[in-house]
């Protein structure tokens, strides 16, 4: 983490000595909590657990904790002149022992005032919080719907071109990208569900995002396909059908109402993946000088050959804004899992309490 931390100042430091203007930017989570009373899973040894972040295995126990959720994250962009820039992101997280790692790295090329070309490795924009996803500071919860946001896969490397614009008093956006992400020790497979080292790939993936949004009402609507190829143990998986690929279809809907103080966000979202999983989520909330109360309930439910994953949770929680640039929150969460033979983490109730903020 010091090595890498070192080379970004050393590469500011040479940047803001020749041409380019350079920006630099931060978010810092702080997060403690526990599980108040949870079943875990007795049959694969897992003890009564909270699962707040599936991607990164952010896993809440007995014992009070900061690590699964607390991170720090700088993000630097350079404006290179005549229409280039280029953007990085590392982000050290408590679940992962603190570590630093790119999460972003790309460069854009503005194109003309509407539309934007980049390359490089960013988020998956899956849904509507991926791009922001690990600023906490920029959503109502300590964390999006951990339900609705449980893929394996978060990033990729590829290519993507963005569109801003106005069709009367809409204003629009989307993004057309392809790409691949190959994570050779994919966390969420190895550490948690299989337990033993995990290769996960995903290829040719080609996806689209089109966003519409007026005074109080938003619609975001995504698809993309891929090309899933894993490998346990260094073996190859062969599927059910013989083969040892699988082609994944993904589709995603967001409904957002905000009338300034009250507000309702919604979010949808169906893979076709050898049979269908489909997850969703919806939290109200209405803002009091500062102090914003919500509740929300996101699920998640797949069914297979014989293997049945349901899962759900409702949450109840605060934030206060206390600080033009923080914010404090405590939220409870009550999760059920109804699960056959793909039980995650049990039923569980826990408790999070947090500062977010940018800077």
């Amino acid at each position: 983490m010091k090595l890498k931390l070192s080379l970004i100042a050393v590469a500011l430091s040479f940047s803001s000595q020749s041409f380019a203007d350079v920006n630099v930017s931060g978010f810092v989570s702080i997060n403690a909590g526990k599980v108040l009373s949870g079943d875990g899973v007795p049959q694969y040894g897992v003890e009564p657990t909270f699962l707040a972040d599936y991607p990164i295995v952010s896993a809440y126990t007995d014992e009070i904790s900061f690590e699964p959720e607390s991170l720090f994250g700088l993000q630097v962009s350079a404006d290179l002149m005549d229409g280039l820039s280029a953007t990085g992101q590392i982000v050290a997280r408590g679940a992962n022992d603190f570590d630093a790692e790119f999460e972003w790295a790309y460069l854009s090329y503005e194109l003309n005032e509407n539309w934007t070309l980049q390359g490089g490795k960013k988020r998956l924009p899956l849904f509507y919080y991926s791009d922001f996803y690990d600023v906490g500071y920029a959503y109502v919860w300590m964390r999006p719907p951990a339900d609705n946001y449980t893929w394996q896969i978060f990033n990729y490397n590829g290519l993507n071109l963005l569109y801003n614009g106005y069709v009367g008093d809409w204003s629009i956006s989307g993004n057309i990208y392809g790409g691949r992400e190959d994570d050779e020790s994919n966390k969420l497979l190895s550490e948690f569900f299989f337990q033993e080292p995990t290769r996960e790939i995903w290829k040719d993936i080609i996806g689209g995002v089109i966003q519409a949004s007026n005074d109080w009402f938003e619609i975001r609507a995504t698809h993309m396909r891929y090309t899933n190829e894993r490998y346990r143990s260094g073996n190859i998986v062969v599927w059910e059908d013989g083969d040892t690929e699988r082609d994944g279809k993904f589709y995603g809907l967001a409904l957002n109402l905000d009338f300034g103080d009250a507000f309702v966000l919604t979010e949808l979202n169906r893979l076709d993946l050898d049979g269908n999983l489909d997850t969703y989520m919806v939290s109200a909330g209405y803002r009091f000088d500062g102090i914003t109360p919500y509740v929300s309930y996101s699920e998640f439910d797949q069914e297979g050959d014989g293997d049945t994953e349901q899962h759900n949770t409702t949450s109840v929680g605060v934030r206060w804004d206390f600080h033009p640039s923080a914010a404090f929150k405590v939220q409870f969460d009550k999760v059920e899992d109804d699960s056959f033979d793909l039980a995650v983490a049990g039923d569980s109730e826990s408790i999070t309490i947090g500062v977010d903020a940018v800077f």
